[in-house]
């Protein structure tokens, strides 16, 4: 039998290991105190004004209602957005994030310890799944382990990982009921539970976009170039002069990747000027 002492610094040490190996590790270490030891205590629920956010965006708000499960939780699940960790969400509380549209793939794991998972691998995975969200709408994600919201969302198809399973999709008229996200309370980012939500992370999901979009057009221009070797549309490059050869026709696949290049070139211009333009907002009195 292993002590829990025992126990605590195997997973420290193995998580020392695994932090310099280069893996990916999917963790929460210092992010997911529970209810039980750290209740949420912030404002009643209420929709962020229109104004904070950008109706060409999409706007995610997960919420978790109380349960005495939830409520004597040690350590609440992680909450990911395209990988990436936001927040762990406790026993009767709420948050929000503003994403860019697009499909964004959603995530939950449960910790031990704050370790969640190694590459593929995870200890619990509570949900997996991609939502397509369209620019200016709202979405509701709902979590409860105990049971499933009583009416499936009309828009997902019911074998969508979120219309099934601990963490739905539920529609606005379901999560305004008394008992739902409105009777939740804004989960606060603090010293015990800090967390990165509550926020726009629309540049964060564009770069990541392009990054994925990039590697997807590197893998198609390979296989373009298979199939043009094919049709005996490659020259090849001589033993006697390694200078040369390639495609005898333009690639399609330049072509996109070309214009990929572009369209984030602009979008990282457009990015200067509204920090240009929010920065020259103010005045100085000197």
């Amino acid at each position: 039998m292993i002590r829990p002492g025992a126990l605590t610094l195997r997973l420290l040490t193995l998580s020392a290991l695994l932090f310099s190996s280069g893996c990916t590790v999917y963790q929460s270490i210092g992010k997911s105190v529970g209810a039980f030891l750290h209740p949420v205590s912030g404002p009643d629920f209420v929709h962020i004004p229109n104004d904070q956010w950008d109706r060409k965006n999409a706007l995610l708000y997960f919420y978790r209602t109380h349960s005495q499960w939830a409520a004597d939780e040690i350590e609440s699940p992680s909450v990911y957005i395209d990988d990436k960790h936001y927040f762990n969400i406790r026993n009767d509380s709420y948050t929000w994030l503003e994403v860019s549209p697009g499909e964004r793939h959603i995530a939950m794991r449960r910790p031990l310890l704050g370790l969640e998972g190694l590459n593929s691998f995870s200890l619990s995975l509570i949900a997996d799944a991609t939502l397509t969200v369209e620019p200016g709408r709202i979405y509701y994600l709902r979590y409860n382990e105990l049971s499933e919201p009583d009416q499936p969302h009309p828009d997902l198809d019911p074998e969508h990982p979120l219309a099934q399973g601990d963490l739905q999709l539920v529609t606005r008229s379901y999560a305004m009921r008394a008992d739902q996200i409105v009777s939740t309370r804004f989960l606060n980012s603090d010293l015990l539970a800090p967390n990165h939500a509550a926020t726009s992370i629309v540049e964060i999901n564009e770069d990541m976009d392009y990054e994925r979009r990039l590697v997807l057009l590197e893998e198609e221009r390979e296989l373009e170039i298979e199939r043009l070797k094919d049709e005996g549309k490659y020259q090849s490059t001589s033993w006697f002069w390694p200078f040369g050869g390639g495609p005898t026709v333009p690639l399609e696949t330049d072509r996109k990747i070309e214009q990929l290049e572009q369209d984030y070139a602009r979008l990282e211009l457009e990015r200067e000027r509204r920090r240009a333009a929010e920065e020259g907002d103010g005045w100085w009195i000197f």
